[in-house]
């Protein structure tokens, strides 16, 4: 959820997705459609199409594999698009900035009820009495404000990662986070 989603790419303006709040103001100016050639030329160098936006993506210097990247990019996200298995976006739905999972509404398997650490190593409690231990690096600690943030004091516990190894615990606001964490070994 760290950018706009990629649904209906192209031929639009560069920064302009209503959905999608955290443009740069470096995008927001850009004159910049979404065609082949502006995107072949962002996924190449992202600093040298747009100096100054925010994107952390150093490029695909390969013409072969952005022209491959741009291949697929242009069927999924076509509407209704299907190429892999998944459904839409070929199993990226989540990915990519899409709907964000209103966190308000959560199975007892997401709702944590405490968080320990020791050592290296976070410990999460769910509300359905399950415990799952997390490497330091592979938790990320993050806060939604929005509507469909959590609750106060009701963090969720949402996974992340392609292997189940990596989770995001989504706070409704900072001071939440020290207070809820726990140095227990």
């Amino acid at each position: 959820m760290t950018g706009p989603s990629l649904a209906g790419l192209w031929n639009r303006k560069a920064g302009s997705l209503a959905s999608f709040s955290r443009y740069s103001p470096a995008l927001q100016s850009a004159n910049i459609v979404w065609n082949d050639k502006t995107l072949d030329e962002w996924i190449n160098d992202p600093q040298h199409l747009v100096p100054g936006n925010e994107m952390t993506f150093a490029g695909i210097k390969d013409a072969r594999q952005r022209a491959d990247l741009l291949a697929f990019l242009k069927e999924a996200t076509q509407p209704g698009a299907s190429v892999a298995q998944g459904g839409q976006m070929g199993g990226m739905s989540g990915m990519g900035g899409g709907r964000v999972p209103n966190l308000k509404h959560l199975d007892p398997e997401n709702r944590v009820q405490a968080i320990t650490y020791c050592r290296d190593t976070y410990t999460i409690t769910t509300a359905n009495g399950q415990t799952r231990r997390f490497w330091e690096r592979n938790l990320r600690l993050k806060t939604d404000a929005s509507a469909d943030g959590p609750e106060k004091n009701a963090p969720a516990l949402v996974g992340a990662g392609m292997v189940g190894d990596r989770a995001d615990v989504i706070f409704a606001n900072p001071g939440e986070i020290v207070s809820f964490i726990v140095n227990k070994c």
